[in-house]
């Protein structure tokens, strides 16, 4: 058997009312000097419905530890089925803060500290950014919201979308399970981030989508607004590539291709961006 490339590690931590499981996980054959070692925080999918599948959900974080030298950490937040929101925001900004308080420990970069995931976890990363740079208490180098998730409302092309894997119907029975706390009030930044109006000093993004899934037009709205506030913000868009398509066809010639791409904007990030911490 060969050498593992990672290790990994289940901590408890404390999040607003609960303690909640983080998955940590850390290089063994990549691993660099903690100053040059990001620190990432990996927010996993599902629509805010369903939980942390390790075996796909977390291939894109697993390979940032063991092509890269990252060290990882992966939140079970709470899902929409057993809490809607603020719950998952909740753990994943808990998760945000354990990250930050524990750099030494885990042996990273405190201000090289990354935010990524895909599809609800990309809605996620934008949301625990939002809520970063508004408390103040973590300085967060750089986001990674792939093929996010960040619009309640119906844009032109999540309407009367029939794509595989994810359409309409999923996506409004997905948004009314994760804003029944709060419905009929409009949606609030934090749990639908195409509500926010205020972009600026957000930290710089990289994001990918397809054209026929249903969050490609909040897509690109998100990296145009980013863009309009001055903020850096790169985007890939693949033709005929359906949502979470990478996730489940990664041995096809267009999800490598995504992943190559994904992977260096990674590293241009980990050796050109810098948010030290402000205390």
């Amino acid at each position: 058997m060969g050498q593992r490339l990672h290790t990994e590690e289940w901590r408890a931590i404390p999040s607003t009312g609960r303690d909640i499981r983080l998955l940590v996980m850390r290089p063994t054959v990549s691993a660099r000097p903690p100053e040059r070692t990001p620190g990432i925080l990996w927010i996993h999918g599902g629509g805010h419905v369903f939980g942390l599948y390790r075996a796909i959900m977390l291939a894109r974080a697993r390979s940032l530890v063991d092509k890269f030298g990252a060290v990882v950490v992966a939140p079970e937040h709470r899902c929409a089925l057993e809490s809607p929101f603020p719950a998952d925001l909740e753990d994943c900004y808990a998760a945000l803060l354990y990250l930050k308080a524990h750099a030494e420990d885990l042996g990273l970069n405190d201000s090289q500290i990354m935010v990524g995931g895909e599809s609800a976890g990309g809605g996620l990363t934008v949301a625990t950014c939002l809520l970063a740079r508004d408390l103040g208490e973590v300085s967060i180098a750089f986001q990674m919201p792939l093929y996010p998730m960040l619009d309640d409302k119906d844009t032109p092309s999540s309407r009367n979308n029939h794509a595989p894997v994810w359409n309409t119907w999923s996506n409004h029975r997905a948004w009314r399970l994760y804003l029944r706390g709060i419905r009929p009030a409009p949606a609030p930044a934090y749990a639908a981030p195409a509500r926010a109006t205020d972009y600026a000093g957000l930290p710089p993004a990289y994001t990918c989508v397809g054209d026929i899934e249903p969050f490609y037009c909040e897509t690109l709205d998100y990296v145009e607004n980013l863009r309009r506030a001055g903020v850096e913000a790169h985007l890939d868009v693949y033709p005929r590539w359906f949502h979470a398509y990478d996730m489940l066809l990664p041995f096809t010639p267009k999800a490598k291709l995504a992943i190559a791409r994904f992977e260096e904007r990674y590293r241009y990030a980990a050796d050109h961006y810098l948010a030290p911490q402000r205390s």
